[in-house]
């Protein structure tokens, strides 16, 4: 029998628990993204100060400008770090990963020390302002296309590796012009990456939400997304960058 009382005979029962859960879903997406970006951007802090204290306590002169392994030891580490939080997060619990994030926000603080070395210090400015206001559309264009960046992904990490390879080859041939073009390469890559991640890390949210495994993925998400800019930086400091 039709309701002829009801103004809104057409509208689910189910309409207001549905548009709560969906504001749920949606706070939980920002607190989730916020915590993200909150551990991306205090690493790359305590990176900057890092590698700014190691400089001007002249410790990295000494290091870096005489033989010995620990300047080796220092450049490798940042690396040991993301091959252990990669292969080790399902067995580590959020603290021992959180522990090692800033272990590694610190050693590449102390590796990169050796940009204030090689480039002016306007040159860094410049450069990282420039990283932070591209990574910043970036990623917000990565938040909120419609479109499927997975394609981009796949495409973008073969990339990388072809990277990786030429990188390795110029260590031996020393191409300035082969250089240039790994850093412009370089810059796209990370550019790409850096979308692709964002996206990544907003669709891993329906997937951990509720599983007890949240903080696990906030900080490999944001150890992504620190390599990142991270890596966007360095290739736009060597293209654009004022030596010493």
């Amino acid at each position: 029998m039709a309701n002829w009382s009801d103004p809104t005979p057409n509208v689910s029962p189910f309409g207001a628990a549905s548009a709560t859960r969906t504001e749920a879903y949606d706070a939980g997406l920002r607190r989730y993204m916020l915590s993200v970006y909150n551990y991306m951007l205090s690493g790359v802090l305590l990176t900057g100060i890092v590698a700014l204290g190691f400089v001007m306590s002249g410790a990295a002169v000494q290091v870096f400008g005489g033989p010995g392994i620990l300047k080796w030891v220092i450049t490798l580490a940042p690396l040991g770090f993301v091959f252990g939080m990669s292969f080790g997060q399902s067995r580590m619990s959020a603290g021992t990963l959180q522990a090692m994030f800033w272990g590694f926000a610190i050693a590449m603080g102390l590796s990169l020390s050796t940009i204030f070395l090689r480039y002016t210090p306007v040159a860094i400015a410049q450069s990282f302002f420039a990283t932070s206001a591209a990574f910043a559309g970036l990623s917000l264009y990565g938040y909120t296309t419609k479109r499927d960046l997975s394609a981009m992904g796949t495409f973008l990490i073969m990339g990388l590796v072809g990277l990786i390879v030429a990188s390795l080859l110029n260590l031996f041939f020393q191409s300035g012009m082969l250089e240039l073009v790994i850093s412009f390469v370089g810059v796209l890559i990370f550019a790409g990456l850096t979308a692709y991640d964002t996206q990544r890390t907003k669709s891993m949210y329906a997937h951990v939400a509720g599983t007890g495994q949240e903080q696990h993925f906030v900080i490999m998400s944001a150890l992504n997304l620190y390599l990142d800019f991270i890596n966007m930086f360095l290739f736009i400091l060597r293209l654009f960058g004022n030596r010493n």
